[in-house]
């Protein structure tokens, strides 16, 4: 990329921006990536695949993740209630670059001593 090609544009009018601002959050990847592996997963489940994450902060990264359309909320009319998470067609279109960048990931990191 040349520096010309920086200077014509900002930073947050790109799709880099987009992607980043539908993934930043401590939680949002490894709930997307627990979804991939899972595809339906209920509240609690998804508690404890990612372990320490408090009640409130997964309820608030679930309802960004919906709001933005990576997934699909699907509540049943039980008591008590019952709620389950899918990935949505464009929460699916994001996996191929989760699982790229475990790849690099994996290809460099320090091995553990």
């Amino acid at each position: 990329m040349s520096i010309e090609c920086i200077a014509d544009h900002r930073l947050e009018d790109t799709g880099f921006n987009y992607t980043m601002s539908l993934i930043q959050g401590k939680y949002k990847m490894f709930i997307l990536y627990t979804l991939s592996c899972y595809e339906v997963v209920r509240f609690n489940e998804m508690k404890r695949y990612i372990g320490d994450v408090s009640f409130k902060t997964l309820s608030n990264t679930l309802k960004a993740l919906e709001a933005d359309g990576l997934i699909i909320r699907k509540e049943y009319a039980q008591i008590p209630p019952k709620v389950e998470y899918r990935l949505s067609e464009k929460g699916k279109s994001l996996i191929p670059i989760l699982d790229q960048m475990c790849d690099w990931g994996e290809a460099h990191r320090e091995p553990k001593a």
